[in-house]
Protein backbone atom coordinates (compact mmCIF):
# COMPACT_ATOMS: atom_id res chain seq x y z
CA UNK A 1 0.00 0.00 0.00
CA UNK A 2 1.40 3.79 -0.78
CA UNK A 3 1.99 5.56 2.01
CA UNK A 4 0.56 9.24 1.31
CA UNK A 5 2.36 12.46 3.05
CA UNK A 6 1.41 16.01 2.83
CA UNK A 7 4.39 18.14 3.09
CA UNK A 8 4.19 21.53 4.36
CA UNK A 9 6.83 23.57 3.88
CA UNK A 10 5.53 27.04 5.44
CA UNK A 11 8.25 30.18 5.12
CA UNK A 12 11.22 31.11 6.46
CA UNK A 13 14.03 28.16 6.14
CA UNK A 14 10.89 25.23 6.40
CA UNK A 15 10.95 25.26 2.24
CA UNK A 16 14.93 24.49 2.44
CA UNK A 17 14.99 21.94 5.21
CA UNK A 18 11.85 19.92 3.61
CA UNK A 19 12.98 19.45 -0.11
CA UNK A 20 16.67 18.66 1.16
CA UNK A 21 14.68 15.77 3.80
CA UNK A 22 12.33 14.53 0.71
CA UNK A 23 15.72 14.75 -1.12
CA UNK A 24 16.69 11.94 1.80
CA UNK A 25 13.70 10.30 2.03
CA UNK A 26 13.87 9.36 -1.89
CA UNK A 27 17.35 8.17 -1.22
CA UNK A 28 16.41 6.13 1.38
CA UNK A 29 14.03 4.62 0.05
CA UNK A 30 15.04 3.52 -2.96
CA UNK A 31 17.79 1.40 -0.75
CA UNK A 32 14.91 -0.18 1.17
CA UNK A 33 11.41 -0.92 -0.71
CA UNK A 34 9.96 2.05 0.34
CA UNK A 35 6.10 3.14 -1.95
CA UNK A 36 5.33 6.31 -1.06
CA UNK A 37 3.64 9.83 -2.84
CA UNK A 38 4.75 13.65 -1.11
CA UNK A 39 2.14 16.36 -2.14
CA UNK A 40 2.69 19.76 -0.97
CA UNK A 41 0.77 22.55 -0.41
CA UNK A 42 0.30 26.43 1.17
CA UNK A 43 0.15 26.76 4.82
CA UNK A 44 1.46 29.79 7.07
CA UNK A 45 2.65 32.99 5.81
CA UNK A 46 2.95 32.22 2.40
CA UNK A 47 -0.75 30.52 2.06
CA UNK A 48 -2.06 34.33 3.35
CA UNK A 49 0.71 35.46 0.48
CA UNK A 50 -1.11 33.36 -2.35
CA UNK A 51 -4.82 33.08 -0.66
CA UNK A 52 -5.40 35.17 2.11
CA UNK A 53 -5.72 32.42 4.66
CA UNK A 54 -3.43 31.04 7.01
CA UNK A 55 -4.62 27.43 5.96
CA UNK A 56 -6.69 26.65 2.96
CA UNK A 57 -9.43 24.68 2.30
CA UNK A 58 -7.40 22.04 -0.58
CA UNK A 59 -4.86 22.49 2.34
CA UNK A 60 -6.96 21.11 4.96
CA UNK A 61 -8.40 18.98 2.47
CA UNK A 62 -5.24 17.04 1.54
CA UNK A 63 -4.28 16.74 5.42
CA UNK A 64 -7.17 14.98 6.39
CA UNK A 65 -7.23 12.58 3.59
CA UNK A 66 -3.23 11.92 4.56
CA UNK A 67 -1.29 9.06 5.75
CA UNK A 68 0.67 11.57 7.92
CA UNK A 69 1.64 15.10 7.07
CA UNK A 70 5.26 16.96 7.45
CA UNK A 71 5.31 20.63 8.61
CA UNK A 72 8.96 22.65 7.96
CA UNK A 73 8.24 25.91 9.58
CA UNK A 74 6.09 29.20 9.66
CA UNK A 75 5.82 32.47 10.32
CA UNK A 76 7.28 35.58 9.90
CA UNK A 77 7.92 39.23 10.98
CA UNK A 78 6.31 40.32 7.33
CA UNK A 79 2.90 39.27 8.39
CA UNK A 80 1.40 41.81 11.68
CA UNK A 81 -2.48 40.93 10.89
CA UNK A 82 -3.51 40.32 14.18
CA UNK A 83 -6.99 38.78 12.68
CA UNK A 84 -4.66 36.57 9.76
CA UNK A 85 -1.33 35.26 11.12
CA UNK A 86 0.72 32.55 9.87
CA UNK A 87 0.47 30.78 13.64
CA UNK A 88 -3.45 30.97 13.03
CA UNK A 89 -3.46 28.11 10.18
CA UNK A 90 -1.25 25.85 12.81
CA UNK A 91 -4.10 26.39 15.20
CA UNK A 92 -6.56 25.87 13.20
CA UNK A 93 -5.30 22.67 11.41
CA UNK A 94 -4.31 20.74 15.24
CA UNK A 95 -7.77 21.58 15.68
CA UNK A 96 -9.60 20.53 12.52
CA UNK A 97 -7.56 17.11 13.22
CA UNK A 98 -7.74 17.03 16.60
CA UNK A 99 -4.06 16.56 17.09
CA UNK A 100 -4.18 16.74 20.79
CA UNK A 101 -1.20 15.30 22.04
CA UNK A 102 2.23 16.58 21.15
CA UNK A 103 5.44 14.27 21.70
CA UNK A 104 8.63 16.45 21.80
CA UNK A 105 11.51 13.75 22.62
CA UNK A 106 14.98 15.66 23.86
CA UNK A 107 17.97 12.97 23.97
CA UNK A 108 21.99 13.68 24.76
CA UNK A 109 24.55 10.85 23.80
CA UNK A 110 27.53 10.54 25.37
CA UNK A 111 28.72 11.65 21.82
CA UNK A 112 26.77 14.67 21.63
CA UNK A 113 27.10 16.33 25.31
CA UNK A 114 29.88 18.12 24.35
CA UNK A 115 27.56 19.76 22.38
CA UNK A 116 25.37 21.45 25.55
CA UNK A 117 25.67 24.49 27.27
CA UNK A 118 25.18 22.78 30.26
CA UNK A 119 28.43 20.22 31.87
CA UNK A 120 28.49 17.25 29.75
CA UNK A 121 28.56 15.21 33.41
CA UNK A 122 24.56 16.39 33.97
CA UNK A 123 22.91 16.33 30.16
CA UNK A 124 24.93 13.33 28.77
CA UNK A 125 22.56 9.81 28.36
CA UNK A 126 19.37 12.47 29.02
CA UNK A 127 16.54 10.30 27.23
CA UNK A 128 13.10 12.03 27.48
CA UNK A 129 10.07 12.81 26.52
CA UNK A 130 7.85 15.92 27.13
CA UNK A 131 3.90 15.30 26.42
CA UNK A 132 2.39 18.44 25.98
CA UNK A 133 -1.68 18.74 25.85
CA UNK A 134 -2.10 20.94 22.73
CA UNK A 135 -5.90 21.99 22.31
CA UNK A 136 -7.10 23.60 25.06
CA UNK A 137 -5.60 25.68 28.18
CA UNK A 138 -5.07 29.32 27.61
CA UNK A 139 -4.47 29.50 23.88
CA UNK A 140 -7.77 28.59 23.37
CA UNK A 141 -9.77 29.23 26.47
CA UNK A 142 -12.67 31.69 26.42
CA UNK A 143 -13.18 34.57 27.23
CA UNK A 144 -10.40 35.96 25.80
CA UNK A 145 -10.24 40.05 24.41
CA UNK A 146 -7.81 43.01 24.42
CA UNK A 147 -9.17 46.22 25.27
CA UNK A 148 -6.97 49.22 25.18
CA UNK A 149 -6.11 49.13 28.82
CA UNK A 150 -7.31 45.82 29.84
CA UNK A 151 -6.71 42.03 28.36
CA UNK A 152 -7.99 38.65 29.64
CA UNK A 153 -7.17 35.04 28.74
CA UNK A 154 -8.71 31.74 30.33
CA UNK A 155 -7.04 28.84 30.84
CA UNK A 156 -9.54 26.03 30.58
CA UNK A 157 -9.91 22.22 30.96
CA UNK A 158 -11.89 19.19 31.30
CA UNK A 159 -11.61 15.95 33.36
CA UNK A 160 -11.88 14.14 29.60
CA UNK A 161 -9.27 15.95 27.89
CA UNK A 162 -6.60 15.59 30.88
CA UNK A 163 -7.75 11.78 30.97
CA UNK A 164 -6.86 11.72 27.08
CA UNK A 165 -3.19 13.30 27.68
CA UNK A 166 -2.59 11.35 30.42
CA UNK A 167 -3.61 7.96 29.38
CA UNK A 168 -0.89 8.63 26.07
CA UNK A 169 1.76 10.06 29.05
CA UNK A 170 1.16 6.58 30.98
CA UNK A 171 1.14 4.43 27.86
CA UNK A 172 4.33 6.21 26.82
CA UNK A 173 5.89 5.09 29.70
CA UNK A 174 5.28 1.97 30.10
CA UNK A 175 7.06 1.36 26.93
CA UNK A 176 9.92 3.86 28.29
CA UNK A 177 11.45 3.61 31.94
CA UNK A 178 7.97 3.10 33.94
CA UNK A 179 8.47 6.90 35.71
CA UNK A 180 6.09 10.26 34.69
CA UNK A 181 6.40 13.14 35.93
CA UNK A 182 3.33 15.39 35.74
CA UNK A 183 3.82 18.75 35.81
CA UNK A 184 1.25 21.50 37.12
CA UNK A 185 0.71 25.07 39.43
CA UNK A 186 -1.70 23.36 41.35
CA UNK A 187 -0.36 25.47 44.59
CA UNK A 188 -2.10 28.38 42.47
CA UNK A 189 -4.78 27.39 39.40
CA UNK A 190 -7.84 25.68 39.50
CA UNK A 191 -6.98 24.01 36.78
CA UNK A 192 -4.02 22.60 37.80
CA UNK A 193 -5.94 21.48 40.95
CA UNK A 194 -8.18 19.29 38.30
CA UNK A 195 -5.16 17.99 36.62
CA UNK A 196 -3.58 16.59 39.51
CA UNK A 197 -6.49 15.07 40.60
CA UNK A 198 -7.40 13.49 37.37
CA UNK A 199 -3.80 12.49 36.62
CA UNK A 200 -3.81 10.64 39.95
CA UNK A 201 -6.85 8.56 39.22
CA UNK A 202 -5.69 7.50 35.89
CA UNK A 203 -2.33 6.64 37.34
CA UNK A 204 -4.60 3.80 39.05
CA UNK A 205 -4.89 1.86 35.67
CA UNK A 206 -1.31 1.82 35.34
CA UNK A 207 0.68 0.28 38.76
CA UNK A 208 3.74 -0.30 36.93
CA UNK A 209 4.03 3.14 36.57
CA UNK A 210 6.12 5.40 39.17
CA UNK A 211 4.44 8.79 39.24
CA UNK A 212 5.82 12.42 40.59
CA UNK A 213 4.07 15.71 40.66
CA UNK A 214 6.24 18.94 40.04
CA UNK A 215 4.82 22.28 40.01
CA UNK A 216 6.35 23.67 36.68
CA UNK A 217 8.77 26.11 38.37
CA UNK A 218 10.23 23.36 39.84
CA UNK A 219 10.50 21.52 36.79
CA UNK A 220 12.33 24.29 34.78
CA UNK A 221 14.95 23.77 37.57
CA UNK A 222 15.38 20.01 37.55
CA UNK A 223 15.21 20.01 33.69
CA UNK A 224 18.40 21.86 34.13
CA UNK A 225 19.59 20.36 37.43
CA UNK A 226 19.13 16.92 36.61
CA UNK A 227 17.32 16.40 33.40
CA UNK A 228 19.18 12.74 32.68
CA UNK A 229 16.84 11.87 35.95
CA UNK A 230 13.65 12.40 33.96
CA UNK A 231 11.41 9.52 31.62
CA UNK A 232 8.17 10.90 30.77
CA UNK A 233 6.73 14.33 31.44
CA UNK A 234 3.23 15.58 30.69
CA UNK A 235 1.90 18.94 31.21
CA UNK A 236 -0.73 21.17 30.11
CA UNK A 237 -0.21 23.49 26.92
CA UNK A 238 1.35 26.56 27.92
CA UNK A 239 3.51 24.60 30.21
CA UNK A 240 4.60 22.62 27.86
CA UNK A 241 5.28 24.94 25.53
CA UNK A 242 7.72 25.97 27.62
CA UNK A 243 9.22 23.40 29.13
CA UNK A 244 9.84 21.82 25.75
CA UNK A 245 12.03 24.54 24.39
CA UNK A 246 14.04 24.67 27.57
CA UNK A 247 14.62 20.73 26.95
CA UNK A 248 15.44 21.33 23.31
CA UNK A 249 18.94 23.40 24.50
CA UNK A 250 20.27 20.28 26.36
CA UNK A 251 21.41 18.92 23.20
CA UNK A 252 22.95 22.42 22.07
CA UNK A 253 20.22 23.74 19.70
CA UNK A 254 16.77 23.71 19.36
CA UNK A 255 17.38 22.50 15.39
CA UNK A 256 18.05 18.80 16.88
CA UNK A 257 14.70 18.43 18.16
CA UNK A 258 11.87 16.72 16.06
CA UNK A 259 8.17 16.89 17.94
CA UNK A 260 4.94 14.86 16.69
CA UNK A 261 0.95 15.79 16.94
CA UNK A 262 -0.97 13.19 17.28
CA UNK A 263 -4.88 12.79 17.52
CA UNK A 264 -6.75 9.61 18.26
CA UNK A 265 -6.79 7.15 14.82
CA UNK A 266 -6.31 10.39 12.39
CA UNK A 267 -3.42 11.37 10.32
CA UNK A 268 -0.47 12.89 12.67
CA UNK A 269 1.87 16.04 12.77
CA UNK A 270 5.07 15.76 12.55
CA UNK A 271 7.60 18.82 12.45
CA UNK A 272 11.18 20.32 13.96
CA UNK A 273 10.46 22.33 17.29
CA UNK A 274 12.85 25.11 15.85
CA UNK A 275 11.00 28.73 14.07
CA UNK A 276 11.05 30.00 10.63
CA UNK A 277 14.43 31.59 11.49
CA UNK A 278 13.75 34.27 8.83
CA UNK A 279 17.37 36.19 9.59
CA UNK A 280 18.65 32.69 7.71
CA UNK A 281 16.77 31.87 5.77
CA UNK A 282 18.01 31.49 1.83
CA UNK A 283 21.27 31.39 2.98
CA UNK A 284 22.48 28.03 3.55
CA UNK A 285 22.87 28.16 7.20
CA UNK A 286 19.50 26.49 8.29
CA UNK A 287 19.92 23.11 10.50
CA UNK A 288 18.20 20.50 8.64
CA UNK A 289 18.44 17.45 11.70
CA UNK A 290 15.27 18.66 13.28
CA UNK A 291 13.67 18.10 10.38
CA UNK A 292 15.20 14.60 9.64
CA UNK A 293 14.31 13.32 13.25
CA UNK A 294 10.88 14.55 12.53
CA UNK A 295 11.11 12.53 9.01
CA UNK A 296 12.32 9.54 11.15
CA UNK A 297 9.14 9.94 13.53
CA UNK A 298 6.82 10.03 10.97
CA UNK A 299 8.19 6.59 9.66
CA UNK A 300 8.32 5.21 12.77
CA UNK A 301 5.33 6.09 14.27
CA UNK A 302 2.88 6.34 10.89
CA UNK A 303 4.41 4.37 8.22
CA UNK A 304 5.35 1.62 10.83
CA UNK A 305 8.98 1.59 9.52
CA UNK A 306 11.39 1.13 12.40
CA UNK A 307 14.17 -0.16 10.12
CA UNK A 308 14.45 3.33 8.21
CA UNK A 309 13.67 5.37 11.28
CA UNK A 310 16.48 3.78 13.04
CA UNK A 311 18.76 4.75 9.53
CA UNK A 312 17.96 8.46 9.42
CA UNK A 313 18.51 8.44 13.37
CA UNK A 314 21.88 6.71 13.05
CA UNK A 315 23.22 8.58 10.44
CA UNK A 316 22.46 12.26 12.28
CA UNK A 317 23.82 10.43 15.14
CA UNK A 318 27.13 9.87 13.27
CA UNK A 319 27.11 12.93 11.41
CA UNK A 320 27.21 14.93 14.55
CA UNK A 321 29.73 12.57 16.60
CA UNK A 322 32.23 13.61 12.98
CA UNK A 323 31.47 17.02 13.79
CA UNK A 324 29.60 17.67 10.64
CA UNK A 325 27.10 20.06 11.58
CA UNK A 326 26.06 23.78 11.29
CA UNK A 327 26.87 26.73 12.79
CA UNK A 328 24.31 26.93 14.87
CA UNK A 329 26.23 23.77 16.48
CA UNK A 330 29.81 25.12 16.18
CA UNK A 331 29.91 23.40 12.84
CA UNK A 332 31.22 24.82 9.80
CA UNK A 333 28.92 22.66 6.93
CA UNK A 334 25.89 24.47 5.19
CA UNK A 335 22.58 23.09 4.94
CA UNK A 336 22.90 21.29 1.85
CA UNK A 337 26.45 19.64 2.77
CA UNK A 338 24.38 18.23 5.67
CA UNK A 339 21.99 16.77 3.05
CA UNK A 340 25.04 15.42 0.73
CA UNK A 341 26.91 13.89 3.54
CA UNK A 342 23.66 12.37 4.64
CA UNK A 343 23.00 10.63 1.08
CA UNK A 344 26.75 9.70 1.01
CA UNK A 345 26.69 7.46 4.40
CA UNK A 346 23.45 5.97 3.94
CA UNK A 347 23.97 5.10 0.49
CA UNK A 348 27.61 3.30 2.17
CA UNK A 349 25.65 2.28 5.02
Amino acid sequence: MTFKIVALPGDGIGPEIMSGTLDCLDALASQVDFDYTVDSYAMGGCAIDQYGTPLPDATLDACQRADAILLGAIGGPQWTNPQCRPEQGLLNLRKALNLYANIRPTRVTTDMAYLSPLKQSIVENTDLVIVRELTSGIYFGEPRYLKDDEARDSMTYTKEEIIRIAHVGFQLAQSRRQKLTSVDKENVLASSQLWRRTVNEVAEQYPDVTVEHLLVDACSMHLIKRPADFDVIITENLFGDILSDEASMLPGSLGLSPSASFSEGGPKLYEPIHGSAPDIAGQNKANPFGMLLSLAMCLRESAERDDMATIIETTVDTLIAKGITTADLGGQYGTTDIFKHFKAFIKGA
